[in-house]
């Protein structure tokens, strides 16, 4: 199987930026108690933006950051939810706004916040059996419509935003070492579907939640580089979905990672559900934090519940 490199991100986020303050004008919390338990100070909500709107934002970034053309892309894949419609999905609707090729490969994926690592191992094997070695996988989110603003135990925690990659196959692209995984479970993390007559809301358990995370993201992390015949010495930075501080904290801690090669952006976007590890992915290259020939480990966990690990390496052309 040819292996995948990473030639281009994009990212997106709504303009209006809601604080831990504004949150205290919702709901019985602070700034102080907000910050202390999760490291979130501020986050993003959609007004005039859509899910969709963010998703081709970011796409179009990251393809023109990765210097491809509609022409060249055999498969769009996009993580999320919180799409506007349950059909069309978002890949269709990003196929007609970008101008794909009709037989582009367009298919949504729901993973939680794991969406983008499934997607990127997805795009690897289809890519392969694609004449056009070019793939769009996206993460985004408009998580807020799923938010329960009377439940200040999961309100503070979400936001809204996209992110965006470009990968290439080819022979000459190395393996995308990937772990993924699934647990089925409806009672620790779950949101209601159409026709249960319950708002689609998002209903959490905290504890719950934080303790499959701290033992299922270590775990992962270790088998990823296993896989590849790495050690933590061979990846320069650890690119971890933005659920909460404290997770990421232990997360590093546990596996005694230099805390330098795991940045966070949580303390301005929040969770940002699938959305959560390419917008933190893109500031990266962005910033040229991650150039073109480093690796990246990218890992993260969410509803379902899932998780998933992938070594991502930056393409030579990566911009």
């Amino acid at each position: 199987m040819n292996g995948i490199k990473l030639c281009g991100t994009g990212a997106a986020a709504p303009v209006k930026v809601v604080t831990n303050d504004d949150m205290a004008a919702m709901v019985e919390t602070s700034d102080e108690w907000i910050t202390t338990r999760t490291g979130i100070k501020e986050r993003r909500y959609c007004t005039d933006e859509t899910q969709l709107s963010l998703c081709m934002d970011a796409a179009r970034q990251a393809m023109d950051r990765a210097g491809v053309s509609p022409a060249d892309l055999g498969v769009c894949l996009v993580a999320t939810i919180s799409p506007d419609f349950i059909t069309p999905s978002v890949s269709c609707l990003l196929q007609r706004e970008l101008g794909l090729p009709e037989d582009c490969l367009c298919m949504d994926l729901n993973a939680a916040c794991s969406g983008f690592l499934y997607g990127l191992h997805t795009a690897q094997c289809l890519l392969d059996a694609c004449p056009r070695k070019y793939g769009l996988v996206v993460g985004g989110e408009a998580f807020t419509r799923l938010v329960d603003f009377t439940d200040r135990t999961t309100c503070i925690l979400f936001g809204d935003g996209a992110g965006a990659a470009v990968v290439r196959s080819g022979p000459d692209c190395p393996v995308l070492h990937t772990v993924v995984g699934a647990r089925g479970d409806e009672k620790v993390l779950h949101i209601p579907g159409a026709g249960t007559g319950v708002p689609p809301y998002i209903h959490m358990e905290g504890t719950a939640v934080f303790k499959f995370a701290v033992e299922t993201v270590p775990k992962c992390i270790t088998q990823v580089l296993e896989q590849a015949h790495m050690t933590a010495e061979d990846i320069d930075l650890f690119v971890l979905h933005q659920a909460n501080e404290r997770i990421i904290d232990r997360v590093v801690k546990n596996l005694h990672l230099p805390p330098e090669k795991c940045p966070k952006n949580i303390a301005r976007y929040g969770n940002t559900s699938a959305a959560s590890i390419p917008l933190l992915l893109h500031e990266l290259c962005a910033s040229g934090a991650l150039k073109p020939g480093m690796r990246a480990l990218l890992s993260g966990f969410g509803g379902g519940l899932t998780w998933g690990g992938a070594i991502l390496e930056l393409d030579g052309e990566a911009h």
